[in-house]
């Protein structure tokens, strides 16, 4: 999870990493580039959880097409807090900046802009899977 640096939490709220799809890629291939670019840290996809739509008005006059994948960072120490930038965002301008973070699934009720609306189902999945658990 993130949150912006030089914005207000009342702006940006709490976001995960995400982004547009590059010509040629797959939305897969997307997450995992998403996840490094904007937290510096590698993972892979486990399982595709769902594709939803998100109306982003008023904000942007625009319907958002998102796939949600539950992923696995080897490695990763949930109790680990770090800076984390990107310097070419695809909207153009300067720096994005943020603070990235763990957050325990329990708590993802916290996400902004309709992010977290895939946790059941993934979780929902996770409850027929006994070879790749749920982690908080």
């Amino acid at each position: 999870m993130f949150t912006h640096r030089d914005l207000p939490m009342t702006v940006t709220g709490v976001q995960v990493p995400a982004g547009t799809i590059k010509p040629g890629e797959s939305p897969e291939q997307t997450a995992v580039r998403e996840l490094f670019e904007e937290t510096g840290r590698h993972g892979h996809v486990v399982r595709h959880v769902g594709v939803q739509r998100y109306d982003l008005r008023p904000m942007r006059d625009e319907i958002a097409v998102r796939h949600y994948y539950r992923m696995n960072t080897p490695g990763a120490d949930v109790t680990e807090r770090w800076p984390a930038e990107e310097s070419d965002p695809a909207a153009g301008g300067p720096t994005v900046k943020w603070d990235c973070w763990w957050l325990p699934v329990t708590q993802a009720h916290v996400l902004v802009a309709g992010f977290g609306a895939m946790i059941g189902a993934m979780l929902d999945q996770a409850s027929f899977d006994k070879h790749s658990p749920i982690s908080t």
